[in-house]
């Protein structure tokens, strides 16, 4: 069968559309001896029988040992140095409860950017201790709850910032130990909307204001000065962008020495995941050892001591460990106009899920992968663009992809690669239920965030009375 030429230039038409390939499926997928997929050890046709779809499905042994492995690199890295690290796991990706368990028991903290996302943290019965708190416009309410409460850390993104966490620290008696987010201005590879350090935009401190905002800080007694921090981006596959915003806030940290103590420098995140083949992120150990010697030289050429460093990825820890499945609805083949005058086909495969349980094709024009869950199937493939059913022609999950041709109504797909920023920015779009979240790990499924139902969302309605439907509370 030939390409099609409607598939972008970088999707090479699969010798097996069955395959799950590295690296973009959770570490313990396979398929069984009949060929459906299985995760942790449970099939996915359990898997929709138990809880529904669409489903989003954890590995709770990869995401473990990403956090694990990511912690070794840096803490390794920086070691060969005569430094030290610390690794905050960035919880927007995905929290609940038990995922911010799973981090802190491998050795990581936790940077939250909203009173939700701190709740969710003390919920767990994480140490507030182990906290950082972000966010560009903090409410007094979450500050004074983010100090009473014992955080650990707080990043001012303003001088407005200054002086209202120091007073709520006065208040509480307590030194508010804080980091202030500068704006490098770096400009790093990714979406216009994931590049957070470019000068016109919401987040930090100008670098040329940093020095007059860190003696604020250090003019308040009831805060501690930790450093400065930067977040450039997110899914970046480059280093030069961390490279260099790394030597410019050294510029300004080794400034800053000669006024007091600069203990750290944060780093942030923003490291880059394979969601489609020919995605090429470097390893863990690598962007650790390139930021490592990268500091080390900065420092060396300036003349100061190496600062401990702190990073915050979420994406590279749960992204890949996670899947979503979905059953398809109805099938379409859909003739397109080519500019020399011929025709091809498109397959559209319409699923029960969408633009409410994954937006970031909508958000960010985002690629993602499928394949068949269910089953396998020996039939070629076929140019596929994975549907959503929401009343959008931009409800798109997967934009182009290979799929055995006898797919149909019925099957289970599978998306890998959606553990990171999927049931975070889930909606109740045209009104359907959020999915739930399930962990699974040797053999055993268990629920991490229950499936919504409708009169989860009826109950906020405050036209609706249950009992004139018939539902009990």
């Amino acid at each position: 069968m030939l390409d099609n030429p409607l598939a972008p230039p970088w999707l090479i038409r699969p010798g097996d559309a069955n395959a799950l390939e590295s690296p973009l499926w959770p570490a313990t997928a396979q398929r069984t001896p009949s060929g459906e997929l299985a995760i942790g050890g449970v099939s996915a046709s359990r898997l929709a029988a138990d809880y529904g779809t669409p489903l989003y499905v954890v590995d709770e042994a990869d995401a473990r040992a990403r956090a694990a492995r990511t912690r070794e690199a840096f803490v390794s890295a920086f070691a060969a140095h005569g430094s030290s690290a610390t690794v905050y796991y960035a919880s927007k990706a995905l929290l609940t409860t038990e995922v911010a368990r799973w981090m802190v028991e491998a050795g990581l903290r936790l940077d939250v950017a909203s009173g939700g996302e701190l709740a969710v943290a003390l919920a767990a019965g994480v140490d507030p201790a182990l906290l950082g708190l972000h966010g560009n416009n903090k409410s007094l309410a979450e500050i004074d709850r983010a100090v009473a409460a014992g955080v650990g850390t707080i990043v001012l993104d303003s001088l407005e910032e200054v002086e209202r966490v120091a007073d709520a620290a006065q208040r509480h008696d307590r030194t508010q130990s804080v980091r202030l987010r500068i704006n490098s201005g770096v400009h790093a590879h990714t979406h216009e909307y994931l590049a957070t350090a470019r000068e016109d935009q919401k987040f930090g401190i100008p670098l040329a204001d940093a020095s007059d905002a860190v003696g604020a800080i250090r003019a308040r007694p009831s805060l501690r000065f930790l450093g400065l921090h930067s977040h450039i981006g997110s899914q970046i596959f480059r280093l030069d962008g961390f490279l260099e915003a790394a030597r410019r806030l050294l510029a300004v940290h080794a400034e800053l020495l000669a006024g007091g103590d600069v203990p750290e420098l944060n780093l942030g995140g923003g490291f880059g995941i394979a969601y489609v083949v020919g995605d090429a992120p470097p390893a863990i150990e690598d962007i650790a050892t390139g930021l490592a010697e990268a500091v080390a030289g900065v420092c060396r050429e300036l003349s100061i001591p190496m600062p401990a460093v702190a990073v915050e990825p979420g994406r590279t820890i749960v992204g890949p460990a996670g899947v979503t499945l979905y059953e398809v609805g109805t099938t379409k083949d859909v003739a397109v106009a080519l500019d020399d005058g011929g025709s091809a086909v498109r397959r559209y495969v319409s699923v029960d899920g969408g633009m409410s349980d994954n937006a970031r094709p909508a958000l960010y024009g985002a690629d993602y992968s499928v394949r068949l869950a269910s089953r396998s199937s020996a039939v070629d493939p076929v140019l596929v663009r994975l549907a959503g059913k929401h009343c959008e022609s931009g409800d798109i999950v997967v934009q182009a992809d290979w799929l055995p041709g006898d797919v149909a109504a019925g099957d289970l797909v599978a998306v890998p690669a959606t553990g990171a920023y999927c049931f975070s920015l889930a909606s109740n779009y045209n009104y359907l239920v959020r999915p739930a979240v399930v962990a699974v790990r040797d053999g055993t499924a268990r629920t991490l965030v229950r499936r919504e139902t409708e009169h989860d969302l009826l109950r906020r309605d405050t036209g609706y009375n249950p009992i004139d439907q018939g539902v009990s509370e």
